[in-house]
């Protein structure tokens, strides 16, 4: 509540759907993967850390820094805290299509998979929590006729906010990987193992368990609505297949 609050109150309701053009143009097929083949980190990776740097925009800027006596000083300062993203300007990123250009220009088309292994980490364990589980709590949800859209829906909000919160540790690192351009004191990570390391040691086990709960409210209503769009045969109908 209080980083909505503040969000909301230095960049207004817009600043709160930042990132929202690349979820829109991505999420879709990488969901439609993830329900094939589950090979979904081809689309996730870049999407992910696109949309991490559009978030993080605006989290340190010149306004943010007071301004002392020494103004030269202070804009030097406040200066090495804005967040570039690897853009060259020097200035905040105004859309995911700048930040992916320079990346490609930059670090080619590896810098896009920054992350990757620990996307991994975080998705094939959420798979395998996820999808068992849900099999399980429908047929435990359903009532003896048989199951029907409200079952699935529950089922896959139940199944989806556990498994997000078991997860949560490694959608952590992946975050703090997949972020271009660290502002100043905080720390940078090299990888998987050293970005573990430090969090615990600077942190605390708990600081693996950040946003966990805005996590559960996306990602719970988000596949119990897919399972139950399944369960539908939404698919199935619009190209004329029999359900």
């Amino acid at each position: 509540m209080d980083c909505l609050w503040k969000v909301a109150k230095a960049e207004g309701a817009r600043g709160l759907y930042k990132g929202i053009g690349v979820n829109l143009l991505l999420i879709n097929p990488e969901k439609a993967i993830k329900l094939a083949v589950n090979d979904q980190v081809i689309i996730t990776t870049p999407m992910e850390m696109l949309k991490i740097q559009l978030q993080m925009a605006g989290t340190q800027n010149l306004a943010d820094s007071p301004m002392t006596p020494n103004t030269t000083t202070a804009v030097a300062a406040a200066s090495s805290n804005v967040r570039t993203f690897g853009t060259k300007s020097g200035t905040l990123p105004k859309s995911a299509a700048e930040i992916a250009q320079d990346v490609l220009r930059s670090k080619g088309v590896r810098g896009l998979y920054k992350g990757l292994g620990a996307t991994l980490a975080r998705d094939v364990p959420f798979s395998c929590i996820y999808f068992p589980l849900f099999s399980f709590l429908r047929l435990e949800f359903q009532p003896v006729e048989g199951p029907s859209p409200p079952h699935s829906l529950l089922a896959g909000c139940v199944a989806g906010m556990i498994g997000s919160l078991a997860v949560t540790p490694m959608d952590v690192v992946k975050t703090r990987l997949q972020v271009l351009r660290n502002a100043q004191g905080e720390a940078a990570y090299s990888g998987i193992v050293d970005c573990v390391q430090k969090t615990y040691t600077n942190e605390g086990i708990m600081a693996f368990y950040k946003g966990a709960v805005p996590r559960m409210i996306v990602i719970a209503p988000l596949f119990g609505i897919a399972q139950m769009v399944y369960f539908l045969g939404v698919a199935e109908w619009m190209i004329g297949w029999e359900v």
